[in-house]
């Protein structure tokens, strides 16, 4: 009898061990004993559906395209060097801080149509960003990455594919009169749909970045006119204020350039 216990007791065990050891199949890992003492729950990027090991009800089983997405930052919080602040004045008073997220996050209420274009255009006068030597920096940078291949470096498509004649549609001349009068409301909707053969930059370059584009296609219209538009003076246009002028305190008789138009900066993006 206990000869006979033994040998159905190794059986059973023989049994076991076999069962729990199946090969893999494809996406199958095969049976394990005690598969949540071997494996993690892993979150795998590339898989849609969820990860069967370590589920055992239906509460426990989690997609993982949802564990895979992006978080929202914690209620409150600000990113390290930002500060949250109402107007580009806070901003300029505030060393290494600018009034918006490093996401560019910021609503534009104007749809892709050629209705909102002219509304945009009409609406958008001001910059909410002052005129720096940094900023054009930037805007040059950015300008010469996504836009110079096609409106050439100086903005009249000099240079680039149009002008190498492999391309058969002319892009804007940005240096023109009908450019140079544009508002920064036009360029931003450009910028941010694209237009005709032009497509959209809002998802390759941030809120901030695109209104430095804007101020170096300015800097570009003012070389061309042998005008000034810089940290120091803009004698281009209405539309920005220079750094210098925001920083100098101003009486009670003396207003600086569009603060009466516009003493936020930022009414204008609606």
């Amino acid at each position: 009898m206990n000869k006979r216990l033994k040998n159905i007791f190794f059986t059973l065990l023989i049994s076991i061990v076999l069962y729990s050891c199946q090969n893999s199949v494809g996406n199958k890992t095969g049976s394990e004993y005690m598969p949540d003492m071997a494996h993690s729950i892993a979150v795998e990027a590339t898989t849609y559906n969820y990860y069967y090991l370590n589920t055992w009800d239906e509460q426990s089983t989690v997609k993982l395209k949802d564990m895979a997405g992006g978080r929202l930052p914690v209620k409150g919080t600000v990113p390290r060097g930002y500060a949250a602040m109402e107007t580009i004045e806070d901003a300029v008073n505030t060393p290494n801080a600018i009034v918006v997220p490093t996401n560019g996050s910021v609503p534009y209420h104007y749809d892709d149509t050629e209705e909102d274009r002219a509304r945009a255009t009409a609406d958008i006068q001001t910059i909410p960003f002052p005129i720096t030597k940094i900023g054009l920096e930037k805007g040059k940078e950015l300008y010469n990455i996504f836009c110079a291949v096609c409106h050439g470096t100086a903005g009249n498509f000099n240079d680039g594919i149009y002008a190498s004649g492999i391309y058969p549609l002319a892009p804007a001349n940005l240096i023109n009169e009908e450019f140079t009068q544009a508002s920064p409301g036009r360029y931003y909707h450009a910028l941010m749909y694209g237009k005709n053969a032009m497509g959209a930059y809002k998802d390759k370059i941030s809120y901030e970045e695109r209104w430095q584009v804007i101020h170096y296609i300015y800097s570009l219209q003012a070389k061309e006119k042998k005008l000034v538009y810089g940290e120091e003076k803009n004698t281009l246009n209405s539309y920005a204020i220079p750094l210098a002028a925001m920083a100098k305190p101003s009486t009670d008789n003396e207003v600086a350039p569009n603060e009466a138009k516009d003493n936020s900066m930022l009414s204008s993006i609606k």
